[in-house]
């Protein structure tokens, strides 16, 4: 692998449920199913990154709280790859008011974790979905 582009992504969850975006058709891997969050931008904190993320992204202030797993997965989903990686760290948030639109999501899901495997997610964010699937909390950390 080359490049490594670093990402963190969000868990909301409400009660035994747990949103789930699908990434726009003008989004790259459009129609794929994801956490809401963004890229880490230089010189800025992966909590910070992904409080900001959420602000811009769903118009919401969070907290984060503690990280659920944090792993590296080639861009492609392909278990080898020549091109970039994505450094993915998924973490446990809340929010005041749980977010209803997205500018980069044609839709959000709140999704039972028992019915998690049913959407087509994005590569990246299959370790947090098997942590969630088997009954992952806040707190849980890998």
């Amino acid at each position: 692998m080359n490049d490594t582009i670093t990402v963190v992504g969000a868990i909301f969850s409400r009660g035994e449920q747990i949103l789930a975006c699908r990434r726009a058709p003008h989004k790259a891997a459009a129609g794929k199913w994801e956490f809401p969050g963004g890229k880490v931008e230089e010189d800025e904190t992966p909590t910070a990154a992904l409080a900001r993320e959420l602000r811009e992204e769903l118009s919401v202030e969070v907290t984060v709280g503690d990280l659920l797993v944090r792993e590296t997965t080639p861009a492609s989903g392909a278990a080898h790859s020549d091109g970039p990686a994505i450094d993915l760290a998924c973490y446990w948030v809340s929010a005041a008011e749980m977010p209803a639109a997205s500018a980069d999501h044609d839709a959000l899901v709140w999704v039972r974790r028992e019915e998690l495997d049913s959407l087509d997610w994005a590569a990246p964010d299959l370790p947090a979905v098997a942590l969630l699937r088997g009954g992952a909390s806040a707190g849980a950390r890998r």
